[in-house]
């Protein structure tokens, strides 16, 4: 039967929760995917999955569903989301649900729940800061650790109240209860409310998983490594499917006496419609034209079907300009945005759908449509910079040299080209322009400024190509006395000697008074009146330090400049205009940073210079101040990275609009609907323009809120024309007529005057605090309107500013086209120049190029740009979207329209049929046009002249786009990857193409997964996989060297069980990988050395904050996790070496043991340790577990000390891991491991091998044979590259070696084999033979032992004489007669029939061992019912 089924699963576990996924895949030469749910029913599972998804959009609907949510049936589900989700959100879902997308996140909960642990008899809990309870009492203690992805109910934010846990599984009556009561006190600050997902009795219930690909890749079978036993299969045949035409299954139901007839005519038209024969070059040359030409001429619907049918199965299936791809290459682009699928999975891409939704849903609510919509996607939004600079042309900086016009530079060069010459690396250019600018702000009486201006100097005697300037900040007072104040005297004495003589004097001068100043003194005024007298004696000190001095110029600028630059704490350091943090102005730091910021600055300049921005007529400083970086003042407030918007996306109908008055009414609007109706109800004031609109929210009845209005009004009178200002109050009560008058005074005027007497009113009102005059002036103006003006409006834009904006009643906040800033401390004060920066940094984003795009649409931009820059502002920065589009399209391009008036996904793909991306995209494509609304593009990208059959596998992309039911309405199970119709001749290898986080192996298959070969297949050949692991993986640095922490061991684990997992840091990258399951894990250095030498000091990617000591770790996704942690040696162990050979590291080998059940204990300390043999080899397919199992016997027969064998788990087959598995010990101190390859037999005790002397060098190999002569022709390592590369040394086969693991260690040999892997496996050419290549091609740099030629004996290469004193025989590869394996060993080796024989009685004993307990454990059809 032609059929292969392939399927992926998880296995329950008993214990800790969180030890084992589980989740299993499977495949069908049929591949399908099972995950073990550990949840009470798969409805259970949906609600919980629904939840996460809903609060992905916002933590409001999270709460707002689960009020609402009830435990029902999925379509019933799907409705109930439908009420807080649009129809595409609602589409994602349902395929977020297919994919199990969220079941992590569940998962995790439910493990984070187990590490509490859960009271007994409980089905829902509260964690009341670490006590537990059914019921909601209150306990005092310490509050517990929130997570990042935690969902905390939207109450008052009070930090002083209890945190309450609540673990329930929603929609039960315990979950109900506990909500009801949680929530109120929550919504009243009583506490803090979060809900973890969590089952009291979870129920394994495997479910498929999809988001994988299965191949059946074309095997060589030049030799033959097909192992001849029979496999036992349980189903002889599938009659579900039809072939060609006909449907057997039915044919056989109603025709029972045609039998044998039925199965011969089946089996006749499987092989007719199989054969495979090989194709001619010419043939092949034009096969990919032929397939684009199939494919183009079908409708369009079915094109894409054909499209996965051709390129999926092409072994069987033979057929008689603009964005820099060539011939043969596959891209996918979704709006624009470049989906490398290499990198990018199911998972991910369903990201990236559910954030464009937000973009296009606002868009299309917005009123943009069509070709509109992708002009304003690919609007270059400009990334939020982290690195502004301030602009450093201004008076009061004091310029001690200039690079351009000084004479001490005139020999240099002037050219900017200069920058592009060629020099060493690490030199730096000296160039006579002002490419490099550090300004200092000092206060001279600081002690830190001593050490900063000899820095200074130091620069500038070395002649380093940087302008140095200071910004002097001192008393500004008018009558001041620099014979009283010692910064005032500096600075004077300072003017003194610049006028008199130089600058370059005055900075010498500068050093020379510091040198006076003591270790921990300031300068005084002692010291200047002292130097004064000494280096200039005729000088007079009354007219230079005191009152009236003539030398008191500019004085007040430097303290102007750093006021008004919203600089830090002094001293502070400007390179280029970038502020320096704090820690890089350590001095013994500083000159290092300096220099390494002049040669990455350099690199820009080069950049600039090559690209023409730069040229010799420029001003290199004004090219600096220019970019768009540059900021007139520094406001962390308004430069910060993490940015707010809110959400004007909404649609209010005319019903809402009027809500503004009506407070209950508007109070049960969303978030979005709120600010859509303040949006449309807004008054401003303006300067005749709209790129930028600012929102005011504040109590005016305060000081600090009108202030904070009449600065936003002057600045808009300053601005040039396109900002406008709207008010909206806050007052610290509740609204009453009282605290409303000026507010509604404002608003009366709104309604009575026009803009520029409303401007001008509102000014003279701010400033005024008389009420009589305010009064006065209600009694000309509109004072009937103001009477009448109720405060309903203001009581909902209370409401507004406390429900969407987060302020509490008082508080003061600045919006601006969306973006919110604040709340404002108290006495917090934002001036005229935070509103020029913050118009500065609003149109520098994207305002100015909506606004242009927005006039190019003849709409109407009033509130447009506003809403358009804030939906795009808030949307994440990705990589640049790029406008694809073909000019000629008529042949070559399948374009299918999408759905009108709907929101559509862009989406081009560029393929060529006959490719591995064409079989992936074509599944990917089909499943996208089912879940959104798509305008599709497909351009067939076709290579000519094919030389080579383009693919040479069978392939099946396991996705759907919704969840699937049966006949009886229960859920399905889940997509299997299904192989129909193969060719029966060819030799076939299962490959799982799996994300790359996932751990996944076979767990279910009587059939050689390696060696599929159907003609000797009778029935389905049907395997299942498991994901037992999802993978952690980081990045490790020593902080102080920058360098990888060798041999660093981490462990993984729980507060319960702390040692879960371990893992060791290589030199690569300081790469490290630990497997794990979704959960919260705790990440420690490995008690011991690893924690003795080291501790952590930060880390990046994790759950708690960066300098925390415990590393938390949260695996909620099937997304890959990756870390970085920075460690740092303890002060005392500052030389410490990690791997020193007199205290070498048991750990990662001790858990090894503990693992097998090994290990030595305390108590036995004193015993003497015995010898341990640890042999590891590597298996894949029945032939080589048969060849293994032979050599593991072999070994046993002929060693006398006790043996541990070692083997890649995954490698191996599901029958092979059903054996009994025996425990060995592990003595990692004398661990000496050794490696024997497949099939091999030995005859010698390797207690020899292993206490052979290696001689120094970390492991041992027997080099190839000679003595075979009549195979001279065959040894490749005899000529050509490998005969220059070892020169006299042997080429060694890599069948028989053994390791000193502390030597191996001690030299960092996997680090260096590691790294010439990494780069040789760049070019797949380079290394055949990979595991024998590459120690041959390292033996310069890790030498080898050579070892004697007895312990390695093969036929092919060695002579029949040597045979007899052969301590192992391997049944190497003969190139000559490739000779079947199974026929060489038993021709060779007399004894591999008798270990044959002996091991096929064993494994039948097993198996009918396994069957009766299995007969044992079935239930009667009875019991079966019951169950």
């Amino acid at each position: 039967m032609v059929v292969v089924v392939c399927k992926v699963c998880v296995v329950p576990y008993s214990g800790h929760y969180g030890a084992k996924t589980g989740d299993k895949l499977g495949t069908n030469i049929t591949g399908k995917s099972y995950m073990i749910m550990l949840l009470d029913s798969p409805k259970t599972l949906l609600a919980f999955i629904l939840c996460e998804f809903v609060g992905e959009d916002g933590n409001e609907k999270f709460w707002q569903f689960v009020d609402t949510s009830v435990r029902s049936y999925y379509n019933l589900i799907i409705k109930k989301a439908g009420q807080f989700l649009t129809d595409l959100q609602v589409h994602l879902l349902k395929f977020a649900l297919a994919l199990r997308s969220y079941s992590p996140a569940v998962h995790a909960s439910q493990q984070i729940a187990s590490d509490e642990p859960p009271p007994e008899a409980c089905p829902a809990f509260v964690s009341i800061h670490g006590q537990h309870s059914c019921s909601t009492k209150d306990i005092k203690k310490p509050k517990p650790y929130l997570y990042k992805n935690d969902h905390t109910y939207p109450g008052v934010n009070n930090t002083d109240v209890p945190v309450v846990i609540l673990y329930a599984e929603i929609g039960t009556r315990k979950f109900t209860s506990f909500h009801k009561v949680l929530s109120e006190k929550a919504q009243e600050g009583k506490l803090t409310y979060v809900l973890r997902h969590f089952v009291a009795d979870p129920k394994p219930h495997k479910m498929l998983l999809s988001g994988y690909s299965v191949e059946l890749a074309i095997k060589s079978t030049e030799y033959k490594a097909v192992d001849d036993t029979k496999v036992k299969v349980l189903n002889t045949e599938d009659d579900d499917n039809d072939v060609q035409g006909f449907h057997f299954g039915t044919l056989k139901k109603f025709h029972p006496e045609l039998q044998e007839k039925l199965v011969e005519l089946r089996k006749y038209l499987l092989d007719s419609t199989n054969v495979m024969a090989p194709l001619k070059v010419w043939e092949m040359q034009d096969l990919s034209f032929q397939a684009a030409a199939t494919i183009m001429s079908v409708p369009k619907f079915d094109a894409l079907k054909l499209m996965r049918d051709l390129s999926q199965n092409f072994p069987s299936k033979h057929l008689s300009e603009t964005i820099g791809v060539h011939p043969g290459d596959g891209e996918l682009f979704i709006n624009g945005l470049h989906i490398d699928l290499d990198f990018h999975n199911a998972f991910s891409i369903l990201d990236i759908l559910r954030g464009e939704a937000r973009v296009l849903e606002g868009l299309h609510n917005l009123g943009i449509k069509g070709e509109h919509q992708g002009k304003l996607l690919r609007l270059p939004v400009n990334a939020v910079d982290n690195s502004y600079a301030l602009d450093i042309r201004h008076q009061a900086i004091m310029w001690i040299n200039d690079i351009e016009n000084d004479p001490m530079y005139r020999s240099w060069p002037t050219g900017v080209q200069e920058l592009l010459r060629a020099t060493f690396p690490g030199v730096i250019r000296q160039i006579r322009r002002n490419f490099f600018n550090l300004v200092l702000f000092l206060d001279p009486v600081q002690e830190e400024s001593v050490e900063l201006v000899k820095l200074a100097e130091l620069f500038y005697k070395h002649k380093i190509p940087l302008r140095i300037g200071f910004v002097f900040v001192v008393d500004t007072k008018d009558e001041i006395d620099g014979f009283s104040d010692a910064g005032v005297g500096f600075y004077r004495l300072l003017n003194y000697i610049a006028d008199e003589y130089d600058l370059s004097q005055a900075l010498m001068s500068m050093v020379s008074m510091y040198n006076k100043v003591g270790v921990g003194e300031s300068l005084s005024v002692d010291t200047l009146s002292t130097y004064l007298k000494m280096k200039f004696p005729k000088a007079n000190a009354e007219r230079i330090l005191g009152v009236e001095s003539e030398y008191d110029y500019n004085r007040k600028d430097g303290s102007l400049f750093y006021k008004k630059s919203g600089l830090g704490a002094l001293p502070l350091a400007l390179f280029n205009g970038v502020p320096l943090s704090p820690d890089e102005m350590d001095p013994d730091e500083l000159e290092t940073i300096i220099l390494q910021r002049i040669m990455d600055t350099t690199n820009a300049f080069q950049r600039a210079v090559y690209m023409g921005q730069l040229n010799e007529g420029s001003d290199v400083v004004d090219y600096l101040m220019d970019q768009a970086n540059v900021v007139p003042r520094m406001n962390p407030l308004v430069l910060n990275t993490d940015r707010k918007y809110l959400d004007f996306t909404s649609k209010p109908g005319d019903l809402f609009v009027n809500d503004w008055e009506d407070t209950t009414m508007f109070s049960f609007l969303d978030a979005r609907d709120k600010t859509a109706v303040v949006a449309k109800r807004m008054k401003y004031f303006t300067n005749y323009g709209d790129t930028v609109t600012i929102w005011i929210a504040g109590d005016l009845e305060t000081v600090s809120g009108r202030n904070l209005l009449l600065n936003a009004l002057k600045h808009m009178q300053k601005a040039s024309p396109g900002v406008r200002v709207g008010v909206m109050d806050n007052p610290g009560g509740k609204p009453r007529e009282d605290n409303t008058v000026l507010y509604r005074a404002i608003w009366a005027s709104f309604l009575t005057q026009k803009n520029k007497a409303t401007v001008e009113f509102v000014q003279k009102l701010l400033r005024e605090e008389s009420s009589q005059l305010l009064q006065c002036i209600f009694g000309k103006i509109g004072g009937m309107l103001f009477n009448t003006l109720e405060v309903d409006f203001i009581r909902s834009q209370q409401l507004f500013s406390r429900d969407v904006m987060k302020l509490r009643p008082g508080d003061r906040a600045v919006i601006s086209n969306g973006r919110i800033l604040g709340p404002f401390e108290e006495h917090e004060e934002f001036t005229v120049e935070d509103f020029h920066l913050l118009e500065k940094i609003t149109q520098g984003g994207s305002a100015e190029k909506v606004k242009a795009k927005v006039k190019e649409m003849e709409m109407n931009a009033s509130d447009l740009v506003m809403k358009v820059d804030a939906l795009l502002s808030a949307a994440p920065k990705g990589e640049v979207r790029r406008d694809v589009h073909f000019i000629k399209d008529s042949h070559s391009v399948l374009q299918l329209s999408p759905r009108e008036n709907e929101v559509f996904y862009d989406v081009v793909a560029i393929v060529d049929p006959l490719t591995r991306e064409a079989q992936k995209m074509s599944s990917l494509l089909i499943v996208l046009s089912q879940v959104v609304n798509v305008r599709l593009q497909v351009f067939m990208n076709c290579r000519a002249k094919l030389s080579d059959m383009p693919l040479k596998s069978f392939y099946r992309f396991v996705l759907e786009s919704d969840v699937g039911f049966l006949a009886n309405d229960t859920v399905s199970p889940g997509p299997v990857a299904r192989f129909m119709e193969l060719p029966e001749s060819l030799l076939l290898t299962l490959n799982m193409i799996t994300p790359e986080s996932w751990m996944v192996q076979s767990v279910r298959s009587p059939h050689d997964l390696d060696n599929i070969h159907l003609q000797e297949v009778n029935g389905i050949v049907a395997a299942e996989y498991e994901l037992e692991h999802l993978l952690l993986e980081g990045h490790c640095f020593d902080l102080s060297t920058g360098q990888p922490p060798r041999g660093l061991q981490f462990t993984l684990g729980t507060s319960r069980d702390p040692l879960m997992y371990d893992t060791i840091v290589m030199a690569n990258l300081g790469y490290f990988q630990l497997k794990a399951n979704p959960g919260a894990w705790i990440l420690r250095l490995r008690k011991g050395r690893s924690e003795d030498i080291y501790q952590v000091v930060t880390h990046d990617g994790t759950e708690s904050p960066a300098d925390a000591g415990d590393v938390i770790v949260v695996l909620n996704s099937f997304h890959s996790k990756i870390i970085k942690v920075r460690v740092q040696k303890n002060a005392e162990k500052i030389n410490e070496d990690l791997l020193s050979e007199t205290s070498e590291s048991k750990g990662i080998w001790d858990s090894i043991a503990s693992l097998t059940g090994g290990g030595s204990k305390k108590d036995e300390g004193e015993k003497k340790k015995e010898d341990v043999l640890n042999i590891f080899s590597v298996a894949s397919g029945h032939l080589y577990e048969r060849f293994l199992r032979i050599m593991m016997l072999s070994v046993l027969r002929h060693t006398k000390i006790p043996v541990k064998f070692w083997f890649l788990k995954n490698y191996l087959s599901p029958s092979f891991k059903v054996l009994p598995n025996p425990k060995f010990a592990v003595d990692p101190l004398r661990l000496l491991p050794m490696f024997c390859s497949l099939p091999q037999i030995v005859r010698a005790d390797l207690k020899e091998l292993k206490d052979l002397d290696l001689e120094g060098a970390p492991y041992g190999y027997t080099p190839f044979c000679d003595s075979r002569r009549e195979m001279e022709g065959y040894r490749f390592w005899k000529s050509g590259y490998w005969a220059s590369h070892l020169g006299h040394r042997r080429y060694h086969i890599s069948a028989l070696y053994v390791v000193d693991l502390k030597k191996f260690r001690k030299i960092a040999a996997g680090d260096r084999l590691r790294g010439q892997y990494q780069a040789l496996s760049q070019d797949p050419n380079s290394l055949s033979n990979l595991d024998q290549d590459l120690p041959n091609n390292m033996i310069h740099q890790v030498a080898i032992k050579s070892l004697p030629q007895e312990w390695l004996w093969c036929e092919t290469w060695c002579d029949d004489t040597s045979k007899v004193t052969a301590k192992t025989i391997d049944l190497c590869n003969n190139p000559k007669t490739k000779e079947p394996k199974l026929t060489a060993a038993a021709r060779i080796v007399p004894e591999w029939v008798e270990y044959d024989n002996e091991i096929k009685q064993l494994l039948r004993r097993v198996q009918e061992q396994g069957d009766a307990a299995t007969e044992k454990q079935t239930p009667s059809p009875s019991q079966q019912e019951k169950g």
